[in-house]
């Protein structure tokens, strides 16, 4: 018996990275996966290969989660696919570092669409079927960038901390309906992102973690699990899996 057995789950941006390992370890436990991609659809196909191998149900589904219309038609897939929703997990993100000086207004909206704007659109929608339901595990990938602000990362770390934000407001208004909304704040974590920043700047990060070493995605993962399987009295809170850089 899984923890989360008959449980069904939407990840956003699961086709690598963070957004992957939380897929894969939510189905280990038992629940059925909507893979959402924008993009990269032969490694979305990768994952839903890999979750089938697990025996888990899973399905494929492409939308630009920045878009609302994307995003609403997203979420009503999943419950016309399965007829409920139990987990969301706001996963889907991007970066566009520029310093203030040099960051353009498209900069900006692009990231806060994105990350920001995507966690409020997936939430409206996923509402009235948590509510019907008298359950609800929201999960908002946050960063704890979004806490102590990053150089040349203002998009990011206002996007990031507005999620922080909003989560405890969500979690104020469903908490009636045995809705959790939680977040997420994730340090440095060995991703696709992380990958593209020089290897003398990833030696300069290094050096500020306690810990010694980047994050990885599966040490994310366990930590979505324990608020979509077991925190069922955890909400409006938010969980720092960053190796002690920001205490």
């Amino acid at each position: 018996m899984g923890r989360l057995d008959g449980k069904i789950a939407l990840v956003t941006g699961a086709s690598r990275g963070i957004g992957r390992a939380i897929a894969l370890t939510l189905a280990k436990e038992g629940a059925s996966i909507a893979v959402n991609f924008r993009s990269s659809e032969a490694e979305a196909q990768r994952v839903c290969d890999e979750l089938t191998a697990l025996g888990a149900k899973s399905a494929r589904l492409k939308a630009d989660v920045s878009d609302p219309k994307q995003a609403r038609e997203l979420v009503q897939s999943v419950i016309k696919t399965w007829g409920r929703l139990d987990v969301l997990v706001n996963n889907a993100g991007i970066t566009r570092d520029k310093t203030l000086r040099k960051m353009t207004d498209e900069d900006w909206l692009a990231v806060i669409n994105t990350n920001l704007n995507s966690v409020y659109y997936g939430v409206m929608a996923a509402m009235p079927v948590m509510i019907e339901q008298n359950f609800g595990r929201i999960i908002n990938i946050s960063s704890y960038v979004g806490q102590a602000g990053n150089f040349g990362q203002a998009n990011y770390s206002a996007s990031k901390g507005g999620i922080i934000a909003f989560t405890k407001t969500a979690a104020i208004e469903l908490a009636k309906y045995n809705i959790t909304v939680n977040s997420l704040a994730p340090g440095f974590t060995l991703t696709d992102m992380l990958a593209k920043v020089p290897d003398n700047i990833q030696t300069q990060i290094k050096a500020r973690i306690p810990m010694g070493r980047f994050g990885m995605p599966e040490e994310i993962a366990k930590a979505v699990l324990f608020l979509a399987a077991d925190a069922d009295y955890v909400t409006g809170q938010q969980i720092n899996v960053n190796g002690g850089v920001y205490m």
